[in-house]
């Protein structure tokens, strides 16, 4: 699992790609990206298959932010960034969600 950030000169966008090996998600089908990004929309932004079982996605994403987010594996499992540059309490018992900073 990764996080990498290119900041762009031009524009106060950050590109954010967001990769999940497949040791982590083996038996994974489908993954999606979901967060305050995109209002939390369990479908909105599905990961793409890599050759080597894993996925991956690449957002542009406001600098000067912070956004919430994870990731949801065959629609009914939430996976954590553990890579993350941070963590935030949500309003569910022992659960938190990933934060990234740009």
């Amino acid at each position: 699992m990764s996080i990498k950030k290119k900041f762009l000169k031009s524009k106060p966008v950050c590109k954010v790609t967001f990769k999940l090996d497949k040791k982590v998600v083996p038996q994974a089908e489908k993954v999606y990206l979901v967060g305050d990004f995109n209002n939390w929309d369990k479908q909105a932004v599905p990961m793409k298959s890599l050759k080597s079982g894993g996925f991956t996605t690449t957002l542009d994403l406001e600098s000067g932010r912070e956004y919430q987010f994870r990731y949801l594996v065959n629609g009914e499992s939430w996976i954590d960034e553990p890579e993350a540059d941070k963590y935030a309490e949500t309003p569910f018992e022992d659960v938190k969600n990933s934060v990234v900073v740009v």
